[in-house]
């Protein structure tokens, strides 16, 4: 009964998906703004509160971050990544499951209407 445990919360681990994890794929969407990362990111971020009201935008070094993760399972579902270029902001958006847009339309749409 115990490896039976052990085996199903090894198989639970492994699923577990990170910002971290998501970044090092290709993204869904990518494009640029002549916005500042933080205007952009300002943009954007009432859509994915609308999506997920845990989603979370967090200053980086180079610009901003929202991530987006699925409070019942604790994974990672979409990142937007949106860093400073020369001429505004560099934007890339990285999704789980990409095939799956049930409910991520808004995503995508403020994704377009901000840059």
């Amino acid at each position: 009964m115990r490896i039976l445990i052990g085996a199903v919360a090894v198989m639970l681990l492994a699923g577990c998906t990170t910002p971290s994890d998501l970044l090092k794929g290709a993204p869904e969407l990518s494009g640029t703004s002549k916005k500042d990362p933080k205007t952009y990111a300002l943009c954007v971020y009432p859509s994915w509160q609308d999506y997920r009201s845990s989603s979370i935008m967090s200053e980086t070094s180079s610009g901003y971050r929202i991530v987006a993760g699925n409070d019942f399972n604790g994974q990672t579902d979409d990142v937007l990544d949106v860093k400073k270029s020369a001429s505004g902001s560099s934007v890339k958006l990285y999704q789980r499951m990409a095939w799956q847009q049930l409910g991520r339309s808004s995503l995508k749409d403020s994704f377009n209407s901000c840059l």
